[in-house]
């Protein structure tokens, strides 16, 4: 199975990255692969929120909608992902932000497994690659949201 783990120190605030991250609604605009995303429905659960969440991924002749659990934790800043329903035997990722001098680090990892073993074979020619490509997208988001002159997207 598949799984990426990356750590990276941005010059941008804990809040701003977890922000940017828990906006899924909105990564149709930026992420690489995504050709739409629907928030379902967010619930409060004490401490946390969960928040499921219907994504369209596309690529080449692929695209398959899944369904995934997304539970956010605004006060330690994190948020895990599960995996619902849709074309993945497993999928399973994880952020985490916190404030360092200068602006923050990011930690995500993933890992997932699709169902068909034509799309896993070629899943696994360009994981990394793909997951650098994820991490990337994020980082030129907040730069846009966040660096950008004149009035702030929100």
């Amino acid at each position: 199975m598949p799984t990426h783990s990356e750590t990276r120190t941005l010059p941008y605030t804990a809040q701003q990255m977890y922000d940017l991250v828990a906006d899924v609604g909105n990564y149709p605009k930026f992420l690489p692969w995504t050709a739409a995303a629907r928030v379902r429905s967010v619930t409060p659960e004490g401490d946390h929120e969960v928040m499921l969440a219907d994504m369209v991924i596309s690529f080449k002749v692929f695209r398959e909608r899944f369904t995934s659990r997304v539970t956010l934790w605004p006060e330690q800043k994190k948020i895990h992902t599960e995996y619902i329903d849709g074309p993945f035997h497993h999928l399973e990722s994880n952020w985490s932000f916190r404030d360092v001098e200068g602006g923050s680090e990011v930690h995500f990892d993933v890992d997932f497994e699709f169902r068909n073993r034509l799309l896993q074979g070629a899943a696994g020619l360009f994981f990394n690659e793909a997951m650098q490509r994820v991490v990337r997208a994020f980082e030129r988001r907040a730069h846009e949201l966040y660096d950008a002159p004149g009035p702030k997207a929100g």
